[in-house]
């Protein structure tokens, strides 16, 4: 999204018109001048998949005819479930996971565990007095939608890759960049899916 702010601000300064492609390619041009790699945060952060690419158009352009379908078909054939079967995990470590966004930055330990930060955008528990609107609440995920193998899956597939079930959500792809382990998406999913955690209270 903020490859959009550089092609609007390149397009404005311009006396004449770029295409699209000039104007992407001199944002990226832009970006990677101003971007210094330092530490964890390196250059390759910049690099887009398909999907990337097509949600990072202007909000007033619309999707190619079939790319939504195409996005989310790509991105769950791409969702790896634990060899082992088991989705859910503890939601007490859970629980921290979703409390923290520590991790990823230039300034952080990258042998340290990174976090999910999901109360900056969802609700949770009825303990939580600030929360994010941003996703939709997610309280009484599993009381709501019950406890049974296929809620799990697709609990666990969201938190891997969102896109795999909407296409441009801004939901983080947990699973697909490398953000979160397969044992923290399992705690995770169990504090969506835990009847014990204060999610489902």
């Amino acid at each position: 999204m903020l490859r959009n702010a550089f092609v609007v601000v390149l397009l404005a300064g311009c006396a004449t018109t770029l295409s699209e492609q000039e104007a992407s390619t001199k944002a990226l041009d832009v970006m990677k001048a101003s971007f210094k790699e330092r530490g964890q945060a390196r250059l390759d952060r910049l690099d887009q998949d398909e999907a990337q690419r097509l949600c990072s158009k202007p909000p007033s352009a619309e999707l190619p005819k079939g790319a939504a379908e195409r996005i989310e078909k790509t991105n769950y054939a791409a969702i790896k479930y634990p060899a082992d079967g088991k989705l859910v995990g503890d939601w007490r470590r859970g629980e921290r996971i979703a409390q923290t966004g520590v991790g990823m930055q230039f300034s952080d330990n990258p042998k340290q565990a990174s976090g999910a930060n999901c109360y900056a955008c969802h609700q949770l528990s009825k303990a939580e007095i600030s929360y994010g609107t941003v996703g939709p609440s997610l309280y009484n995920f599993g009381k709501v939608r019950g406890y049974g193998a296929e809620i799990q899956r697709y609990a666990y597939g969201k938190i891997y890759n969102a896109q795999a079930y909407s296409a441009c959500s801004n939901m983080p792809r947990f699973g697909h960049n490398r953000i979160l382990t397969e044992e923290q998406m399992k705690d995770l999913t169990a504090l969506l899916m835990d009847p014990d955690s204060p999610v489902n209270k």
